[in-house]
């Protein structure tokens, strides 16, 4: 078991830094945004640049990019002394990437951002202040989807409503990765034992006090979404099959009304062949039988084998990432990471 108030000051020495100088450490994964890099450092600077005591630091991770995606990341980090850059050795998808993120973040609180700004940086400041008044999460709720796809919007709130129905703890709705969390919410998420991770479940299963803040989410600043359908179902499955065992249950009420109408229809089929005799049955019917059972039997393979397959992998005890190189903040020295991160 872990406990995050052996690493933290108590209540009094706590309140007392929320009030004084502290870090933020702001989270970007990035896949293939060579042309989003130069624009985000700068927006940020500009949204905090009214708040006092705001010490930051950028951890940009690089999930394997193959276009000019690290180039940029590092011509970023040599014009910005805050800018710290961790190079993972292929895509390990961003799950993994925001898992690199946290693990290498310093700050007193963090907050994972989109490079893309959609995750607008002008709702920091009152992000912080929610901070600063006692929450240790804050999320940031999207009103307005209307950037989005009807598509994309359709699948987002038939799988918020899907996942909360079976899932335990509830996912708030339209809420994603962009929140504030204190350094006591980081520990914690830093020392879950798995490596197939579904942050946003993890994020809402680690709990602590928490405040809501509301926005509208406008379009892309540059570059197109890397997250394609197949993407997002992946994404999807992760998600009720980390967070609960309900569609392994389901396959034992749907046997057992199979059961029960079979028996139904076999004590019908024995009633008629008393009263009115032996009738020749057609084929039809048995051949449709037949297929939609073994239909079902192999729909209920499938979903045990997705629970399998997932205890298969995390029994293999593999790293989350594997780090090629950190380039860490101009006040450090570079150090290659020849070892994988957990």
């Amino acid at each position: 078991m872990f406990d995050p108030t052996t690493q933290q000051p108590d209540g009094a020495a706590e309140e007392a830094g929320r009030l004084g100088r502290v870090r933020l450490s702001i989270v970007v994964p990035v896949f293939n945004e060579e042309d989003a890099v130069p624009l985000f450092v700068p927006a940020v600077q500009d949204a905090l640049r009214g708040v006092e005591d705001i010490a930051l630091e950028f951890v940009f991770v690089n999930d394997g990019s193959s276009d000019g995606t690290l180039k940029a990341l590092l011509a970023l980090r040599a014009s910005t002394p805050e800018v710290c850059v961790i190079d993972l050795s292929r895509n390990f998808g961003k799950e993994a990437a925001l898992t690199a993120g946290l693990e290498h973040s310093t700050g007193d609180i963090v907050v994972p951002m989109d490079i893309d700004l959609q995750d607008p940086p002008g709702l920091l400041p009152e992000m912080i202040e929610r901070w600063r008044d006692g929450s240790d999460v804050v999320l940031a709720r999207r009103t307005s989807r209307d950037a989005d796809s009807a598509l994309k919007r359709w699948s987002a709130a038939v799988f918020y409503r899907m996942h909360n129905l079976v899932s335990e703890p509830r996912i708030v709705e339209n809420v994603g990765d962009f929140r504030l969390m204190d350094r006591a919410v980081v520990n914690v998420l830093r020392h879950l034992p798995e490596s197939h991770r579904f942050m946003k479940g993890l994020f809402a299963w680690v709990g602590f006090p928490s405040a809501t803040v509301d926005y509208e989410r406008p379009v892309r600043s540059a570059g197109s979404s890397k997250f394609n359908g197949w993407r997002l179902w992946n994404l999807a499955l992760e998600g009720v099959t980390s967070f609960t065992t309900a569609p392994l249950r389901i396959w034992t009420y749907i046997g057992g009304i199979t059961a029960l109408g079979s028996i139904a229809y076999g004590t019908y089929l024995i009633l008629r062949t008393v009263i009115q005799g032996v009738v020749v049955p057609g084929y039809a019917s048995v051949f449709v039988a037949v297929v939609f059972l073994g239909g079902l039997q192999l729909i209920g393979i499938g979903v045990l084998g997705e629970y399998l397959g997932r205890t298969y992998i995390e029994s293999k005890g593999r790293p989350i990432y594997i780090t090629r190189r950190k380039y860490p903040a101009a006040r450090e020295n570079e150090t290659l990471q020849g070892l994988p991160r957990r």
